[in-house]
């Protein structure tokens, strides 16, 4: 399946505009609601913003490496990447809004100051994922839309701006779901008549076919990200399959 080709320049932008949407959610809160529970399971509102805050950082050192080509690592160690956000996660609201700003703007000019020649050059993200650079601010972007909704304060997914909603649903069923053994023989299809064929591709020995679910781009994001149980989703009277976590 053909790669869908990423837009830098309008991807970065996107990134700047979703979190500046992030920041204006965030403010709003106070102290005692940073320490509250968030949607993910274990982690507060405050560990997904101290998160984005070092997943800014991570990139910057990716896209550091693409434009130098001194190898650089994403994070270094998944425990040291656990620590910094346990770390950070009990902060004050002021502190994370400081922080989320500062590491935004690293990012920004990190990805501003990669040459054009150098979009290309492929780095190594996390647990040997090999990714080029001019795919990193969808990379971003996607941890900036979908964790803000993971905050639970007020973000739905029908303000996931459709040109996101589109590169993610894209990148999901191109990229990270498939030829994949875990996710189940899919065929993916919007209400507007795109289709994708994703997830396992062993299933002609066996007589299977994809299960074809049908929606609307948004609620697909959804489901296949675990923010949606699929319920708006068609399936043609079969099961919804269970997908595996991001």
């Amino acid at each position: 399946m053909t790669q869908t080709p990423p837009d830098f320049p309008h991807d970065v932008a996107a990134v700047h505009e979703a979190t500046d949407r992030l920041l204006v959610s965030v403010a709003k809160l106070d102290d005692e609601a940073i320490g509250e529970p968030s949607l993910l399971p274990g982690w507060t509102r405050g560990h997904v913003l101290a998160h984005l805050a070092r997943n800014a950082d991570a990139l910057v050192n990716l896209l550091t490496w693409a434009r130098t080509d001194v190898p650089a690592q994403m994070y270094v160690s998944a425990t040291a990447r656990d620590s910094d956000i346990a770390r950070d996660a009990g902060r004050t609201l002021d502190a994370h809004l400081e922080d989320l700003r500062e590491s935004g703007a690293r990012f920004d000019a990190a990805a501003a100051a990669l040459p054009d020649a150098r979009r290309t050059f492929e780095v190594e993200m996390r647990n040997g994922v090999v990714e080029r650079a001019d795919r990193l601010p969808l990379r971003r972007l996607a941890e900036v839309e979908l964790h803000h909704l993971d905050l639970g304060i007020g973000y739905s997914l029908d303000q996931l701006p459709p040109a996101f909603v589109d590169a993610e649903l894209a990148f999901l069923a191109e990229v990270k779901f498939a030829g994949q053994p875990t996710v189940p023989a899919l065929e993916l299809r919007t209400d507007d008549g795109r289709r994708w064929r994703t997830g396992r591709t062993d299933t002609a020995a066996d007589g299977e076919g994809p299960v074809v679910v049908t929606g609307s781009a948004t609620a697909l994001v959804g489901w296949l990200t675990g923010r949606s149980d699929g319920g708006a989703l068609d399936t043609t009277g079969a099961a919804l399959p269970a997908v595996p976590p991001l």
